[in-house]
């Protein structure tokens, strides 16, 4: 009786030891020994055996991903200093066995434990999309529009996963331009635009008050010339 309270024990610690639990936001696929995937996506909250085979899990809600220190050019042909952007993404539960089947292994990531599919092919995405919209705007107009290229940016990718047959698979759920600075030169033409400007209004200012001072004097003459 020991005995068998002693293997159930083993049994029981094994089965607990070889499991896996998919957690909130994630979809997991089974895999072989054959390492090949097996049965339909896994669901959140399941308990998945992984003494025989092993389970990869995906990550589907919010995943981030973005680009730094971009230069895309803008209308006026001028090559911007800084442009930052950044998406959020979701992927659909039930296309995480396709993609990662059928898409190329580079465009994935692995963090923290889970596979962030699709990242690095929307990163490039991404990049593509932005310079697209940034090309529609002069240098100095990009950071006052910041939220018509974030929109821009979501109708351009939105476009490109259509044509890849993605958009069922894929859904961009925000966009955010979070530093837009024009080249350095752009910014000193621009201010020197301004200062010359400001001058050539009090240079008017400065004429059109002697003007007046002119005809204050003149008149200020013919009226004591005008006495007896």
């Amino acid at each position: 009786m020991k005995r068998l309270f002693v293997m159930l024990m083993v049994i029981g610690g094994a089965l607990l030891t070889g499991c896996t639990r998919i957690e909130s936001g994630t979809v997991g696929l089974r895999v072989d020994m054959s390492r090949q995937i097996q049965g339909t996506e896994l669901q959140p909250g399941s308990w998945n055996q992984t003494l025989i085979g092993s389970v990869l899990e995906f990550q589907v809600r919010s995943i981030p991903t973005g680009w730094e220190n971009l230069t895309p050019q803008t209308a006026d042909n001028s090559t911007l200093k800084d442009f930052d952007v950044n998406i959020v993404y979701e992927v659909n539960p039930t296309s995480v066995s396709d993609l990662w089947t059928n898409q190329s292994r580079s465009f994935h990531t692995f963090e923290h434990g889970d596979y962030m599919l699709m990242r690095n092919y929307m990163s490039q995405v991404l990049s593509s999309a932005a310079a697209k919209s940034v090309r529609k705007y002069k240098a100095l107009e990009v950071a006052d529009n910041r939220e018509n290229i974030e929109k821009a940016i979501h109708d351009t990718m939105v476009a490109m996963l259509k044509e890849e047959k993605l958009e069922k698979a894929l859904t961009i759920s925000q966009v955010r331009v979070t530093q837009a600075v024009p080249a350095d030169d752009i910014v000193a033409s621009a201010n020197a635009a301004v200062r010359a400007q400001n001058d050539l209004k009090t240079k008017q200012v400065e004429v059109e008050i002697a003007k007046q001072e002119a005809i204050r004097i003149q008149t200020l003459n013919s009226n004591s010339q005008a006495i007896p």
